[in-house]
Formats: structure tokens, C-alpha cells, sequence
């Protein structure tokens, strides 16, 4: 029987983390099935999912106990996914402005109100190119639960975006 297991990474950022993570995996037999990696401000950080037969679960998590003397931490996780799934509708969501404080937030609440949930979220703080000034930009994939109303969704993203000063675009996929 396969372990699913759901892995958070982070550390100070250098060559081969992924490497030594990943042959720990096969060493044991599993199998990598899905991750986000990237490097934020000069640390690693990565969430990741594996499958682990059932009877190497234990000594993979004991191997894994060794990176911190390297510094990484790494916690794990079952994935107790639920089989039961409510229908939902696939849809995009792209941001963009002048950076302020709270624009993450405001846009994450009217979410949760919908009770939409954030698949995966990007953001990035850069200079705008004719004025130099910071410019926030974000990128959602979102699961809209099929009993949303998605034209009231749409409202309320645009007043938050209003009163934001913010571009909002919500795409259907």
C-alpha cells in the first residue's frame, strides 16, 4: 500500500536540495507526484507530494530527520485527500496595480466569503516600467464551488479593485 504524503521544505538556498531530496525518495521506494518549488528572498522553499510504500514510511521520515543538520526543515504531512469532492468550476484571477498594503488580503476575504477556494496563488512586488513606482501583480487558480454566484463574485472583486486602485480579471476556464 502507497503512503500519500504532503512535504514542506525551507532553508537557505543552494544547489542540490532537490536532488538529495528526491533520492531519498527513491531510495525508499516512492514516487514524486506533484511540487512548488522556488527561492524567496535568499531562502528555498518548496511543498511537495509523495507516495511512500507503506512499509518504508518509517525509515523514509527517520532519513529525512538528517537535513537539519544541514539546516533545511522539512515537516510532513499524510494527504488524507477527500474522496468526496463537491462539484466546482475552474477559474483564473489576475490582479494588478500600484503595491499597497492589505491588497492580498481584501482580495482573499471576498474569497472566502464565496467560499472559493485558492488552488494556487503567485504574487510579485516589481518597479513599473515608465514610472519606477512598485507594481503588484498576482495570479490565482481558483475552485469556485458550483453553487456560487459568480456574477456577484465578479462585483465584488471589481469594487474591492476599485477601491483598491487595482485592475481585477476573473476568467472562466
Amino acid at each position: 500500500m502507497q503512503i500519500p504524503l504532503v512535504m514542506t521544505i525551507i532553508g537557505k538556498d543552494r544547489p542540490g536540495i532537490v536532488e538529495s531530496v528526491a533520492e531519498k525518495v527513491v531510495k525508499h521506494g516512492g514516487n514524486w507526484l506533484e511540487s512548488r518549488m522556488c527561492r524567496l528572498g535568499g531562502e528555498f522553499a518548496g511543498i511537495l507530494r509523495i507516495e511512500i510504500p507503506s512499509e518504508n514510511e518509517e525509515a523514509f521520515l527517520k532519513s529525512i530527520g538528517e537535513f537539519s543538520k544541514s539546516g533545511l526543515i522539512i515537516t510532513t504531512k499524510r494527504d488524507e485527500q477527500q474522496i468526496t469532492k463537491l462539484p466546482s468550476v475552474v477559474a483564473t484571477l489576475s490582479v494588478v496595480g500600484h503595491d499597497r498594503p492589505g491588497i492580498v488580503y481584501q482580495i482573499s476575504s471576498v474569497l472566502a466569503r464565496y467560499n472559493v477556494n485558492v488552488e494556487e496563488l503567485e504574487t510579485e512586488c516589481k518597479s513599473a516600467p515608465m514610472s519606477g513606482e512598485p507594481l503588484f501583480t498576482a495570479n490565482a487558480h481558483l475552485k469556485i464551488p458550483e453553487s456560487c454566484d459568480i456574477s456577484e463574485l465578479r462585483r465584488e472583486l471589481e469594487k474591492i479593485g476599485n477601491d483598491l486602485m487595482v485592475d481585477t480579471s476573473l476568467q472562466m476556464q
